[in-house]
């Protein structure tokens, strides 16, 4: 249809001229009734919210067992915080380095285990060499390379069955008698309702939580964050220069371009550079990056504390204006300072800024403190984690791993709902061990094997038998401590 010709047609319509509501004038309304509108249905077993960290995970899972999967992600790709916000991937091993005859343990193994060993084939991961300093803080250093695990991602979904709709919003609910009977999705194809028998939201934000009028809070107790990558930057370079100055903090050896013992990880303490580091810490940037190329830095980091709160529009478009700006003076600050980068430009970015927080939801249980650094087990453990981000502050008893139980991942009052990756725990110090990608992982496996299960079986959540899921999970390699 010519320009032309769809003008004469909103005319026809209406549209354009001052059309009335309810006896008033739309424009001058405060509020709009949309029409009622007949949407089309499609049907599936399980619906994965949340194309991110965990819901890449809990999606493999729930195809695998056989179930017709659906995966909602708002964004072209998957993977989340993974490829977005981090430095690295922490962690799949307890803290065995900063304990004297601590036995080493790959807590965290199955689909993600599996995911990394092709991506490091694939030379996008360094694998798992351990840290050289810093081993109070993580074992062992998983760098990746951001674009080969989007790729991975895609790869690993179509395998399993999964039926993939990037670009794509979940807007709405349909709940009745506490049963979530399916959700509306928006996308350039139009509105639809998909129904299915069982959901897990992987979001981050805990949208499909909230649309079903599950519980929640929004603590607002972090920073958030963008990241980019800088080339014509090598990491070489940047310890020669930390070391200059004596400044050299978390350092890591792995394969990088192909070459082994090669630096993948490198970190700055303090620095002697009173204006540097000034700078540096106005416009909340890391000075910890990783990588597994040559003359390129996967991640540098920029915070940032929004004034509001990340479930507001208009304050997170302020945010993403500000960190914006905080990540061009970063690399400003790279090129002044560090020799050999007198060329580097910023060549990655994050699509949107990245949380640690949104929602956090009210499920059966909540993880304390105390059964984090207490190394604490249940009888309903779904897997086993044992990184802390606030180590060495907090470390979990004698470099031990601690369980994630399964009424952690059920949705309070909601009969077929899971929630997965950082949207459980309440206490801001249990969180800051459960919310770390491996973890999200981790709880994106257990949730999606048991939707899939549970839509098998047709039946709840909390009616599903807890050894049957677990008999799973071991198939599927997951380690239990026993």
């Amino acid at each position: 249809m010519k320009r032309r010709e769809f003008s004469k047609l909103l005319l026809a319509l209406g549209v354009g001229a001052k059309t009335t509501f309810a006896g008033q004038s739309i424009a001058d309304a405060e509020t709009y009734e949309e029409p009622a509108k007949k949407l089309p249905v499609r049907h599936f077993d399980v619906v994965i919210a949340g194309g991110g960290t965990a819901g890449l995970f809990a999606a493999i899972a729930a195809g695998r067992q056989g179930a017709k999967t659906m995966l909602i992600e708002s964004k072209g790709y998957c993977g989340g915080i993974a490829v977005e916000g981090g430095t690295a991937i922490h962690s799949f091993y307890n803290l065995y380095t900063a304990f004297e005859g601590c036995k080493k343990i790959k807590a965290v193994q199955g689909i993600p285990e599996e995911f990394m060993d092709k991506l490091t084939a694939m030379g996008g991961c360094t694998g798992y060499p351990e840290m050289e300093t810093a081993r109070d803080y993580d074992s062992v250093c998983t760098a990746i390379d951001t674009e080969l695990y989007k790729i991975l991602a895609f790869r690993m979904l179509e395998q399993a069955g999964v039926f993939v709709a990037v670009n794509t919003l979940l807007t709405s609910a349909i709940v009745h008698n506490a049963r979530i009977q399916g959700v509306i999705t928006e996308s350039r194809s139009g509105r639809e309702v998909i129904m299915a028998n069982s959901f897990v939201d992987c979001t981050g934000y805990g949208d499909l939580c909230a649309h079903a009028g599950a519980e929640f809070t929004v603590p607002n107790d972090y920073d958030s964050c963008n990241s980019f990558g800088l080339a014509n930057a090598s990491i070489d370079d940047y310890y020669k220069f930390l070391k200059s100055h004596n400044a050299v903090g978390q350092m890591c050896r792995g394969p990088r371009s192909g070459e082994e013992n090669k630096f993948v990880r490198m970190g700055a303490e303090q620095l002697d550079i009173p204006e540097l580091q000034a700078e540096a810490n106005k416009i909340g940037m890391s000075m910890i990056t990783t990588t597994v190329h040559d003359n390129y830095l996967m991640y540098i980091k920029c915070n940032y504390k929004i004034p509001g709160t990340v479930l507001n529009r208009d304050d997170v478009a302020r945010a993403e204006i500000e960190i914006r700006n905080r990540m061009a003076r970063a690399a400003e600050l790279f090129r002044e300072y560090v020799p050999g980068f007198e060329k580097a430009f910023i060549a990655r970015t994050s699509p949107s800024l990245c949380i640690r927080r949104g929602r956090q939801i009210i499920c059966d249980y909540d993880i304390t403190h105390e059964d984090v650094i207490d190394g604490r087990h249940f009888d309903d453990d779904t897997f086993v984690y044992g990184f802390h981000d606030w180590a060495p502050r907090y470390q979990i008893k004698e470099g031990g791993t601690y369980g994630i139980p399964y009424r952690a991942l059920c949705v309070q009052d909601i009969e077929n709902l899971y929630a997965a990756g950082m949207m459980i725990t309440s206490d801001h110090r249990a969180h800051m061990s459960t919310r770390n990608t491996v973890s999200c992982m981790g709880q994106g496996q257990a949730a999606g094997t048991a939707a899939a299960l549970c839509a098998i079986k047709n039946c709840g959540t909390r009616d599903l038998k807890y050894l049957d899921l677990k008999r799973e999970l071991l198939k599927a390699r997951v380690y239990f401590e026993s």
